[in-house]
Parts: structure tokens; C-alpha cells; sequence
């Protein structure tokens, strides 16, 4: 903290969803790191003191060095950063590996990818905290994938690094060599205000050995136990006002089928002779498939927003009108102000919004480490434990 204030740095920031709910909860993002040139474009025009910082650079050439000269340079107090001043670290280093959406792939050994580099950068820093964000799929990934065809009867048994949560533990094992008690567990958006179903696993760690646990639930799918009720899309969208809304159109092939479905309804819904024809070969694919000409429900949170909400696998229509959901109401769903600005293509802007936290749940967590360093909700750890619907781990 520096004249009353608390400070962060932002790493694979992205489009500032993190940082923005973060900055609601009172931290000051002083520096950012991240790759791509629209959401560096969207940072700088968006928070135009950061735009020293708000260039396209690659996360492995940064050092704590340069980032504490940029730190002290935002906050105008004529000299560097030094360790151990920074409150908070944040980001989510590229996961796409450990993703579940889609074909799952070998993940690879986590010692090898940029999550090393946000080790590292911890490690030169020496945050009071950090925040680490990743996807569901992280929890059970293996470090190398054995094709399904190669296993059971005839073939031997999997090997340590083909095990369910192997990449897991390496993530933890590195995150216990910085000396942070670290807690980590699976939080749902929507039980923090989110109008969304989308799961997140969230590591915090903290540099002083506090006993840090994670923040509690506000909200739930039925209201119980002083939780509000979950959003709904309706909530988040239905005051929106847009009249040229930014959309990449269905072709009209899609078009057809759509036009037979309601809100809440998907291709399940089709004619029982047009199912085949409008799924094609996904037909006789595997897996529930529920987000093929899927038209989204008023009633409900809205289903994880992506980064190609139109594209057919991942379908995001509409509950009324035939396309896609906007660049705008994506926006929404995801807790983005509405005066915040996307740089690039409409592509590049749904990829920066699918890409990102939400920035209610990025605030809930915000507020929740303030809580932690005023000394405030140390209590609360075994309460929430109980009340918790999902796992609570801690290293």
C-alpha cells in the first residue's frame, strides 16, 4: 500500500475484466503484460494512464524491474517500485489446454508454458497476494492424454503423468516453492452476481502465511441462507438499449432451422426429420451437445458466454430475435460496464469479452482480499467450508 492505496499488477490482462472488478474493489492497477494488440488498444484507450504499459509485449521478456519503474511511474511518486510494495498480483496465464470445451488434447507439463513466467514474476514482485485464475478442466487434467482407445483390458496401466490431476499438482508444487500459503477452489459466477452459469478455479496466495480462504457465495439458484436468488439473462439484458446492435449474422442455413425454435430450445426441439439434417455429422458425435441451434432462455443465468458465441457448437441465440447475442449483451452477461470500449473486429471483440473474468465475481474476490488485509473475515473459513457447494482446497 502507498499513500492509503492499494496496488496491483496486472498479468495476462487481457480486457481488463479482472483489473476492472478489482478496481471496484479499491486496488489501482499500476502496470499491465499482455500480448494482443486489440486488448492492449482496448486497456490504453479504456484507462489512458496506463498506456506506457498497455503495449503488446510477450509476458517472457518481462521482469519485476521494468514493471516496478512502470508501477512508480502511474503513481507519480518519482522513483521505482520495490518488493514486497505491491498488494496484488492478478491474472490467468493461457489455459486453453486444460480446457474441457471441445476435443481434450495433451496438456503438456505446466513447468514448460507461461504459467512459469507468472511464477516468476511473483517471485521478483513479492506481492502481498496474488490471484490466479484457470478453467474447470484444470482440476482433472493429466499431463499427458492416453487416447481412450489405448486404455482398459490388453493395454497397461496409466502412468503417473497420464493420471487425472497430474497437471494439478505441478501447478500447486510451483505455487508452494514461492513460500505463499496458497488456497484454491471451483467458483460459480452466478453465485457472486454474475447473471451467468460459468465456472472458474481460483488460486489465492498470500506472502505472510495468513490463512486465507476464499470469498463467500452472495447468491444461489434458489435463495437460501441469506443468498439472493441467481440472475437471469433477462436481468442482464432486457434494459439494454441498442438499436444498431454489433453482431456477426447467421447464414441463412442456420437461419432455417432457428426459426423453428423458442426460447430455451435447441436442436432437440427440431422436427424429428430435420435433426439429422441440420446437425450433420455431429449427429452421431458423442456428448449432450446442447449448445447446437441453441436459443437462450429469458428465465436462467445465461450459459458460459465464449468467444464465438455464434458459432455452431457454442450457439448463443437470441430468446426473440434471430441472431446471435451482441457484442453488447455479451458485454452484459459478462459484468462489463457499459461505457467500457472494445478495440478491433466484432471476432476481436467477442474474444476479448469471452476471454475474460467477469467483473462481479473479479470484484467479489477483490473486496474479499481488502477484507483479508484489514484483518476482516478471518472467521469465516469453516462456515464457509459448510456452506460451499464446491471444494475448498488449500496447500
Amino acid at each position: 500500500m502507498i499513500d492509503g492505496q492499494l496496488i496491483s499488477i496486472s498479468l495476462f490482462s487481457g480486457a481488463f475484466g479482472l483489473d476492472l472488478g478489482l478496481e471496484q474493489a479499491g486496488f489501482r492497477t499500476v502496470s499491465v503484460v499482455e500480448y494482443d494488440a486489440d486488448c492492449t488498444k482496448t486497456i490504453a484507450l479504456n484507462r489512458p494512464q496506463l498506456k506506457e504499459s498497455a503495449v503488446p509485449r510477450d509476458v517472457q521478456q518481462a521482469t519485476a524491474e521494468r514493471l516496478f519503474e512502470e508501477g512508480g511511474g502511474a503513481l507519480g511518486i518519482g522513483r521505482s517500485l520495490q518488493p514486497g510494495e505491491v498488494d496484488l498480483v492478478a491474472g490467468g496465464p493461457p489455459c486453453q489446454p486444460f480446457s474441457t470445451a471441445g476435443k481434450r488434447q495433451s496438456v503438456g507439463d505446466p513447468r514448460g508454458s507461461l504459467f512459469m513466467d507468472f511464477v516468476r514474476l511473483v517471485q521478483g514482485i513479492q506481492p502481498r497476494f496474488f490471484i490466479m485464475e484457470n478453467v474447470k478442466g484444470l482440476l482433472s487434467a493429466p499431463l499427458r492424454h492416453r487416447p481412450h482407445s489405448q486404455r482398459g483390458a490388453g493395454y497397461p496401466p496409466l502412468e503417473p503423468d497420464e493420471m487425472p490431476g497430474a497437471a494439478l499438482k505441478v501447478v500447486l508444487s510451483e505455487l508452494d516453492s514461492l513460500g505463499y500459503k496458497v488456497v484454491y477452489g471451483l467458483l460459480e459466477a452466478a453465485d457472486y452476481g454474475v447473471p451467468q452459469n460459468r465456472q472458474r478455479v481460483i488460486f489465492i496466495g498470500s506472502r505472510d502465511g495468513l490463512l486465507v480462504n476464499l470469498p463467500r457465495p452472495t447468491h444461489n439458484q434458489k435463495p437460501s441462507q441469506g443468498r439472493q436468488q441467481w440472475l437471469t439473462l433477462r436481468d442482464a439484458i432486457a434494459s439494454l438499449t441498442d438499436p444498431e446492435p454489433e453482431f456477426v449474422p447467421y447464414s441463412e442455413n442456420r437461419l432455417k432451422y432457428l426459426r423453428l425454435l423458442s426460447a430455451g430450445q435447441n436442436w432437440r426441439y427440431l422436427p424429428d426429420e430435420l435433426k439429422k439434417e441440420a446437425m450433420g455429422g455431429a449427429y452421431n458425435s458423442g456428448g449432450g451437445k446442447v449448445g447446437f441451434y441453441r436459443r437462450l432462455s429469458w428465465d436462467k443465468p445465461s450459459p458460459t458466454v465464449t468467444t464465438s458465441p455464434h458459432q455452431k457448437a457454442t450457439d448463443m441465440c437470441h430468446p426473440e430475435e434471430l441472431r446471435p447475442l451482441s457484442v453488447q449483451e455479451c458485454a452484459r452477461i459478462q459484468t462489463f460496464p457499459d461505457d467500457w470500449i472494445f478495440c478491433g473486429s466484432t471476432t476481436s471483440k467477442y474474444r476479448q469479452i469471452g476471454n475474460a473474468v467477469p467483473m462481479l465475481l473479479a470484484k467479489a474476490i477483490g473486496e474479499h482480499i481488502q477484507d483479508l488485509i484489514a484483518g476482516r473475515n478471518l472467521h469465516e473459513r469453516k462456515e464457509f467450508e459448510q456452506l460451499t457447494l464446491f471444494p475448498l482446497f488449500s496447500t
